[in-house]
């Protein structure tokens, strides 16, 4: 019985984690958007890095639901049938994606996801994804653009929750829409140090963001060994310069202004990890993406900061005003508590297990 309940807790603690990692996600997206300035009652509205990392979650749960039926899966391959239904539902060359993926079911797009109504509206632009999947009859290798922006990245932190193992087709998945290495690079160093920020132990209070941030860091340092998840000499040299910088200068504007001028994927990086740690404290988190929302592009640099906080704080920390107003909240927390389920404990069962699920499949097909 006491495994049990030591299981059960650990549940429960991951999965306030990764639940406050994509909650923190989408507030950032949104307050960033908005430049701090969100309407005093209402709805909140989703951005677009929200409804793709919606999407990138879906297909990892797909993806593992694959594996454990089938034996065999290309995880990227099944997210980007995932980013096919989000651009269905956005009205994105929508011949083409029936083309590609309707001859598989006669209920295409499938999956509870895709009944969701706000995730067809267009909540700003994505213009890489959108011109690399309008590409798609070219085949997976010949359909990325040259860009190097930040919705590889954004829409890509939940690879996270896979483990370090998982996180080697981080690169994979952001070049499927994105072929610029500096960008590629950072989306996987992200999602490195997301996983940090969601499975470090707590240290003394107010210290453990940044001893997450740190241990992420440490992992990603260049080493003599081929193979692994490591940085060039110059991208962890930057990395922890600008972390130095959030413990010695924290909360600069002007800083914040240098490490992320534009909205590419390696700013959002930098300017995220300089918020994330000049805010270590658990109830910093609305002022943490206030100031990320002052940067030059103020909404991929609180997505970022959103994610690493709540992914070290848990959900229990971020604010009830704003994600009970979040028009996304449930779908969020939906995904986040079925992700840890389905890595925890495929509920669909296996190809020589039966699941305990019988909805599970329906759900999430796994193709």
């Amino acid at each position: 019985m006491s495994d049990t309940k030591d299981h059960q807790r650990e549940l429960v603690s991951r999965q306030s984690r990764v639940r406050g990692m994509m909650l923190g996600l989408a507030l950032g997206d949104t307050v960033g958007a908005a430049r701090g300035a969100l309407p005093a009652s209402g709805p909140l509205r989703a951005g677009v890095s929200t409804q793709l990392a919606c999407f990138t979650v879906e297909g990892i749960i797909r993806a593992q639901v694959r594996g454990n039926h089938k034996g065999i899966c290309y995880a990227p391959g099944v997210v980007l049938h995932a980013y096919s239904r989000w651009a269905f539902l956005q009205g994105i060359e929508t011949e083409k994606m029936r083309d590609r993926w309707a001859s598989h079911t006669a209920s295409w797009p499938d999956g509870w996801l895709a009944r969701v109504p706000a995730l067809g509206e267009r909540r700003g632009s994505a213009p890489a994804t959108v011109a690399a999947l309008s590409r798609i009859d070219a085949g997976e290798e010949q359909m990325a653009t040259t860009s190097r922006g930040h919705h590889a990245l954004t829409r890509g932190l939940p690879i996270a929750v896979t483990g370090l193992g998982g996180i080697t087709q981080a690169d994979a998945v952001a070049a499927l829409t994105h072929g610029d290495p500096a960008g590629r690079s950072a989306t996987v160093h992200a999602a490195v140090l997301a996983h940090y920020c969601l499975t470090d132990s707590d240290s003394e209070p107010g210290r453990s963001v940044r001893d997450a941030l740190q241990a992420g860091i440490t992992a990603l340092a260049p080493r003599d060994e081929r193979g692994g998840l490591v940085a060039t000499d110059e991208e962890h040299g930057r990395l922890g310069a600008t972390f130095q910088l959030a413990v010695d200068e924290p909360a600069d504007p002007s800083r914040l202004a240098q490490l992320a001028p534009d909205p590419t994927a390696p700013s959002a990086l930098l300017g995220g990890l300089y918020v994330a740690a000049s805010f270590p404290d658990r109830t910093a988190f609305p002022a943490a993406l206030d100031f990320a929302a002052k940067a030059p592009d103020g909404e991929s640099v609180a997505c970022v900061a959103g994610a690493l906080l709540g992914a070290v704080h848990g959900v229990e920390a971020l604010p009830v005003a704003l994600v009970s107003r979040h028009e996304l909240a449930w779908v969020l927390d939906t995904l986040a508590r079925d992700l840890v389920l389905e890595l925890d404990d495929s509920p669909s069962g296996s190809e020589y297990i039966q699941g305990w699920d019988a909805h599970w499949w329906e759900r999430y097909p796994g193709w």
